[in-house]
């Protein structure tokens, strides 16, 4: 693929990406906002103990295989085809085992019987969702990410719409498991009936094993990487009770918004294109460091920010009802920090076809996380009557060091495989860091400036963009010039 060709492309993957991200996440937050307010910390606790198997089932079903269609220069119908296939056959199977095993699930959190009929309903997503992974895959190899968005934002819209309308009308929990069906369910029709592509009647066990080298491998990494995401809600569920339960998955909810739209969007737009330059080393070098820096010039503040502006947001939204959310949200968003740079250089391995490089990363970062687990473990329900988490605050701090321990020894290893310098490789990240750290003391001195939460946030948001974008200028930063220049000018970007 010419230099030109693929730069639009992957600009405009990149664009698309970002307005299905942007658009989502609005969607889903204004809904979230609305069931927070109305539903109570109990609905919440429930459906976040459903979730904790919700996600590990769902990783079974995709098995790593979307990461392989995606990473192959070639792929064919009937290579799609088997993918889908062995999809919805393992998404049938894993949902017949959670219908029957429900009755386990709630004796893992003290035998709450509610828990047994919203499960059996919230696991059909699986075979919904299971229908739209190949489709979704195809179109982001084509870096074709228009009608993917229209597919959330379906999906999105028609599922806030039912949630919003059962909560309403007193179904609780309910409306969040109806709302994740409606979502799945909607996002899954729009694709099939749009995209134009329909899979053929036959199943190929030698697709399945072409693809296994790099989807055994990312199902690896994907399998720790769940079991280290959802163990907190599991232990916090059990040891703790569903209303700790609650705040953390709050917390966990709207701090993955502005970490997934930043993870997703680094995974969906650049894997396709670093995977056209990976046998060009000069090439992909060139690539690589300008994502890097792109990634930085977007993560670090926008986490920042939100972390700076947290008590505000959440006195915004929800008054006070949440306040106990608060500490945690804002170290999940520092946790999220080191979480995208390593999805980043996930992306470098995984185009270079170096998944085992990857699996031994992700068994490095979870070993580190069990030590701080069990080291925080025995404190998992600790109260004060000022923090009714804050147990769960000291476990979450030992995950923000294991995540950057992570962090460095990743962008060691990276660097030497990519064939750079690991301190240009993580300097790429520095002059952003130092600029997003001066804007959020300036938001963080204005943190008093109006007793109107509504008042500081806005003060804080204008000033926080103004010093990051003035900084940025003032230092000549190509990325912001480049940026600007794309979305003002269609310039490419890489």
């Amino acid at each position: 693929m010419a230099s030109r060709g693929l730069k639009q492309m992957t600009a405009n993957s990149v664009k698309w990406n970002l307005i299905d991200k942007i658009l989502s996440q609005l969607l889903y937050g204004v809904t979230g906002v609305i069931l927070a307010n109305v539903l109570s910390k109990d609905d919440f606790g429930l459906v976040g103990a459903i979730l904790v198997f919700q996600a590990f089932a769902s990783l079974f079903v995709d098995s790593g295989f979307s990461y392989a269609l995606i990473q192959r220069k070639r792929t064919s119908r009937l290579d799609y085809s088997t993918v889908l296939w062995f999809n919805l056959a393992m998404a049938i199977a894993i949902y017949l085992i959670l219908y029957v095993c429900a009755p386990l699930i709630a004796d893992c959190f003290a035998g709450d019987r509610r828990l047994i009929p919203l499960s059996r309903v919230m696991f059909l997503s699986f075979i919904l969702n299971a229908s739209a992974i190949v489709q979704t895959n195809r179109l982001m190899k084509l870096m074709d990410v228009r009608l993917v968005a229209a597919s959330n934002a379906s999906g999105l819209f028609a599922g806030s719409v039912a949630g919003i309308a059962l909560a309403l009308s007193g179904y609780g929990a309910w409306a969040l498991v109806w709302q994740t069906i409606t979502i799945s369910g909607v996002k899954s029709l729009v694709l099939w009936l749009a995209s134009g592509w329909l899979p053929l009647w036959r199943f190929s066990m030698q697709s399945l094993r072409k693809f296994f080298s790099v989807g055994s491998g990312m199902m690896t990494t994907s399998l720790l990487n769940t079991i280290f995401q959802n163990i907190y809600a599991f232990l916090i569920g059990n040891r703790a009770g569903l209303v700790p339960l609650a705040y953390y998955s709050q917390a966990d909810k709207w701090s993955k918004m502005g970490i997934t739209t930043i993870s997703q969007t680094v995974t969906s737009a650049f894997l396709p294109g670093l995977s056209h330059v990976q046998d060009d080393r000069e090439r992909f070098i060139r690539v690589s460091t300008k994502m890097n820096r792109f990634t930085a010039y977007l993560v670090l503040p926008a986490m920042g920010f939100l972390a700076v502006a947290a008590p505000q947001i959440f006195h915004c939204l929800f008054a006070t009802k949440w306040d106990a959310s608060i500490a945690l949200f804002q170290l999940l968003l520092l946790r999220g920090v080191f979480t995208v740079l390593v999805t980043l250089y996930n992306n470098y391995l995984i185009a270079l076809a170096r998944t085992r490089e990857v699996v031994k990363m992700e068994t490095l970062r979870d070993v580190t996380a069990l030590v701080f687990l069990v080291a925080s473990f025995p404190m998992i329900a600790y109260t004060t009557p000022a923090d009714p988490v804050a147990g769960i605050g000291i476990l979450l701090w030992g995950q923000v060091a294991a995540s950057a321990i992570t962090w460095v020894v990743m962008a060691w290893r990276t660097s030497a495989i990519v064939g750079r310098r690991f301190i240009l490789f993580i300097g790429d990240n520095l002059p952003y860091m130092l600029i997003s750290l001066s804007a959020m003391a300036v938001m963080w001195l204005l943190r008093g400036c109006s007793p109107n939460p509504w008042a500081v946030a806005g003060v804080q948001a204008v000033a926080g963009a103004g010093v990051y974008l003035f900084a940025n200028f003032l230092l000549g930063s190509i990325v912001q010039r480049e940026l600007l220049a794309y979305l003002f000018r269609s310039k490419k970007i890489f």
